[in-house]
């Protein structure tokens, strides 16, 4: 693309000079020129703030279970009503073509990936203790985040998904409700989407209660996991790394590491609007990679830390968020300078 770039950049500056009557080509002042398009290019394509520059097409189409999000005919993701107990994206499939998450347990478990964590299911919002009951778990007596409707779902230059979603405990009854809004974006080396988590108690009072088993999650690829000896890496916005980057508060957090023979990176962004912003994160050298604002007493290692959310009837909070898909480590991916363009807006997908 850049080469295609600058070519044109250079067929206008011979261009320019026959025009300009000298009827002589000039090898030096073509290379001066080319340098100054290189230069240009460069700029247009940084890896700052996402180019305008650059223009993805998406198609969403309707399934059975959810909807399959395509960019320039290339499968990006799927959004699944229902794996387990609860709604997932899967797979993350990033700019290079590589799937970036786990596939177990949605297939059978893959090269390097490690069978544990039913419940870590690609991408997915849930939490450990909702009036008492997990959510995030799949085991006895484990709540459903079951799929209501969609209420938008479109292609074009971006893709957008908003769906709502019921909390049913385990008596069949609801907790509380959610509306979940996703938007789709592309480059050539980044695919990336927004992420606005409204939670309202439509039923009678709500409490998110203190646990580190919570909330906005993902579980990268095997082979990407930082336990490997030749496996990724995780950093976060504050230059903290790997097992040192769990529990702690950041504005960001990538998780970088080889697959198939590339390395890309998962990057999950905070929005400064986002609830209790900036978050803490529940990020495991194994693959585990979750922002949760609410789990204190385990993060700060302090039983007397309490990080629970009491949500009045009708009332509710929101977590916003960007998810990257990139090529490269935080800095060949821009992860930096990506947040600060996204953290200068509104943060609404």
């Amino acid at each position: 693309m850049l080469c295609g770039l600058t070519t044109r950049w250079r067929r206008a500056s011979d261009l320019d000079a026959t025009q300009a009557g000298s009827g002589v080509f000039d090898p030096v002042k073509r290379c001066r020129r080319a340098t100054v398009a290189c230069i240009i290019a460069s700029l247009v394509w940084g890896w700052g703030a996402p180019s305008s520059s650059w223009s993805a097409e998406f198609e969403l189409r309707r399934v059975d279970d959810g909807v399959d999000v395509y960019v320039d005919g290339q499968l990006m993701t799927r959004y699944l009503k229902k794996s387990g107990a609860k709604p997932i994206l899967f797979p993350l499939i990033g700019p290079t073509g590589k799937e970036m998450t786990r596939g177990y347990p949605m297939r059978p478990v893959g090269p390097k990936e490690k069978k544990d964590h039913i419940h870590h299911r690609s991408l997915w919002f849930t939490h450990g203790d909702v009036n008492g009951i997990s959510f995030w778990h799949e085991n006895e007596n484990h709540g459903t985040i079951e799929h209501r409707k969609f209420l938008e779902v479109h292609g074009g230059k971006t893709g957008k998904i908003v769906a709502t979603n019921d909390w049913i405990a385990p008596d069949g009854k609801r907790v509380c409700q959610d509306r979940r809004t996703f938007v789709f974006h592309a480059e050539p080396k980044r695919r990336w989407f927004d992420v606005e988590i409204v939670v309202t108690a439509s039923d009678g009072e709500v409490v998110f209660g203190d646990t580190k088993e919570g909330s906005f999650g993902v579980r990268v690829a095997g082979s990407m996991r930082a336990e490997l000896p030749d496996g990724g890496t995780i950093i976060n916005s504050r230059g903290v790394k790997n097992k040192e980057a769990w529990g702690k508060q950041a504005e960001w957090v990538d998780y970088y590491g080889p697959v198939q023979g590339e390395t890309v990176g998962l990057a999950i962004l905070n929005h400064p609007s986002s609830f209790r912003f900036p978050t803490y994160w529940h990020v495991r050298t194994y693959g585990l990679f979750a922002a949760n604002p609410f789990g204190l007493h385990h993060f700060l290692r302090d039983p007397k830390a309490d990080g629970s959310h009491r949500l009045k009837p009708g009332e509710s909070f929101t977590l916003r968020y960007r998810v990257v898909l990139h090529v490269g480590d935080e800095k060949e991916g821009g992860i930096p300078e990506m947040y600060r363009a996204y953290a200068a807006g509104s943060g609404k997908p």
